[in-house]
């Protein structure tokens, strides 16, 4: 059951977006970051598969409606400042459009540099 009161805390950006982490909770590998407003999150708890707002589109995304790469949501939290969630998942299948499992494949600087 969804704590009322924590989403009741959730501070939503100015646009009404809030953004959401999403995290395989058996891996722990970040997915992905989507946006999520209010209506998002609710048919998300309703539905227990992530659905988010797209910017570009200007319309809901049910993550996996069309490629059954859906993403079942075992749990939401709130980073403590109320502005951020971090939606743990169980994907069916690849998070990124291009087909990567992650939309974090993309490597700026490995972790073996810049580390003491």
């Amino acid at each position: 059951m969804p704590n009322t009161n924590l989403i009741q805390e959730i501070r939503y950006n100015d646009a009404g977006l809030i953004p959401a982490i999403v995290q395989d909770v058996h891996t722990r590998q970040v997915l992905t970051l989507a946006w999520m407003n209010a209506e998002s999150l609710r048919r998300t708890l309703e539905l227990g598969e992530t659905v988010f707002w797209s910017r570009s589109r200007q319309e809901f995304w049910h993550k996996g409606a069309t490629s059954g790469n859906v993403q079942r949501v075992v749990a939401i939290r709130l980073d403590c400042d109320g502005d951020a969630l971090l939606i743990e998942v169980e994907p069916a299948g690849p998070a990124c459009h291009t087909g990567a499992i992650s939309c974090f494949f993309q490597t700026i600087m490995p972790h073996n540099e810049g580390l003491d």
